[in-house]
């Protein structure tokens, strides 16, 4: 026999390191050829590693929350034959992201040696996992599987190379209705009786990612955060009427997209808002693209997929692609490219949106669009008071690049737009 040292990949280019979020060995078990071992995590994006053999896991290279380097040994396995080997691992797929499922503690690593090994061809698709064999499946699969408490070598797979996908759950579940679990109650304590319990729940994954993004941001940029508000009332009378006279080809207007909208005619008079500025280099780039940061909470935290090229869509494509977008966020499915390059950031809690907020800077952006809830409130007019739809929009903006009168001039040009709403509608 001999042993076979897995590297980490080189997954993407100026990435020298990745975060460990999830093992699915462990020492002593079997696994075949493109079985996932583990899940990696890059700034955005969580990637699944396969094996390229069959074997016994010898040993990993890692605990969970544990930052590994590009090349560095993953883990070791036993494989048929003799001498030893390391072979740098592939990714199943083009990353995406997703929650990963409750991670086991992993041992030390063992030594590696040199020696490259070939891999070997994909199983078939169409089959339900044979006793023994770990199925293949992205994070997000896993983890709706877990929450559902499925076996997921129960399901027939239909994905490329025996892969399981969200179809396959639906199926199943369409199959079997009754099967899956009822979410678990948290244990209640008796009232007036005094609680010593507490929980250290280690920050791992996309959640430290935000963390270190939004501390990095809050320790470097400036925050100024300018709040006005603005009458919505004939914005949400227009968009009612749009809505009921749409045909089935267009997509079901929002607030959002107005709004991104108003951002797009806003910046053509205050370039100076939709730019990234490098700090380090001291060069602010005002980018002619309007790409707008999403911000999308999603079960593993909130990410901001990317609505490209605003200024060149209408508000019904703008709305159909916020849908894609948010959709692929939340089912983990979204690509590093529709999470990175955004000019500008909306953030929007809805509802729950409050009264107002200082919304976080997406670094290296200087600006970022916060929206809060929608109420009715008396609004004097002509004399008169009146019941109107008033909203808050909570602004911040980096104040080394963005002063007060500039912030003040985008955010009642914003204002201007979304109060005459046909102004959304011209060219300018």
């Amino acid at each position: 026999m001999g042993e076979l040292a897995i590297k980490v990949p080189d997954i993407g280019e100026g990435i020298a390191e990745v975060e460990l979020v999830a093992w699915w060995v462990q020492p002593g078990e079997t696994v075949a050829e493109d079985q996932v071992l583990a899940d990696v995590m890059t700034d955005k994006a969580t990637v699944e590693i396969p094996s390229p053999v069959a074997g016994k896991v010898i040993a990993l290279g890692g605990t969970v929350g544990q930052l590994i380097a590009v090349g560095a040994e993953l883990i070791r396995i036993e494989v048929a034959g003799g001498g030893h080997a390391e072979v740098a691992a592939t990714q199943t797929q083009e990353p995406t992201l997703g929650p990963a499922p409750p991670p086991a503690p992993a041992p030390a690593p063992a030594p590696a040696a040199l020696k490259p090994v070939p891999a070997r061809a994909s199983p078939p698709a169409q089959a339900h996992s044979e006793a023994g064999e770990r199925p293949i499946a992205s994070p997000a699969v896993r983890r709706r599987a877990w929450d559902l408490g499925i076996d997921l070598r129960q399901i027939t797979a239909s994905g490329t190379a025996g892969r399981i996908v969200q179809a396959d759950l639906d199926a199943w579940l369409a199959r079997h209705p009754g099967a899956q679990r009822a979410p678990q109650q948290p244990a209640q304590a008796p009232s007036g009786v005094e609680r010593h319990d507490e929980e250290a729940v280690q920050i791992t994954g996309v959640r430290r990612r935000i963390a270190q993004r939004t501390q990095e941001s809050a320790r470097r940029i400036p925050h100024f955060t300018y709040v006005e508000e603005i009458d919505v009332g004939e914005i949400e009378r227009l968009r009612a009427v749009l809505n009921d006279r749409r045909d089935g080809e267009r997509a079901h207007l929002t607030l959002l997209p107005l709004l991104v909208r108003a951002v797009v005619l806003a910046v053509q008079h205050h370039p100076q808002v939709n730019a990234r500025f490098d700090d380090e280099a001291g060069v602010l780039t005002r980018h002619g693209a309007v790409h707008v940061g999403i911000a999308t909470q999603t079960e593993a935290g909130l990410m901001v997929p990317v609505l490209r090229h605003a200024e060149a869509r209408d508000v019904w494509s703008s709305a159909a692609e916020i849908a894609r977008l948010a959709a692929a966020a939340r089912a983990g499915h979204a690509t590093r490219d529709e999470l990175s390059g955004s000019t500008i950031t909306i953030t929007s809690l809805g509802a729950l949106g409050g009264i107002a907020s200082t919304p976080i800077i997406n670094q290296p952006e200087v600006a970022i669009v916060g929206v809060n809830r929608i109420v009715q409130r008396p609004v004097v007019r002509d004399g008169a008071m009146l019941p109107r739809s008033m909203m808050n929009l909570s602004c911040s903006f980096d104040h080394r690049v963005i002063d007060g009168q500039l912030a003040a001039e985008f955010v009642q040009a914003v204002r201007a737009a979304l109060e005459s709403p046909a102004l959304l509608f011209i060219d300018h």
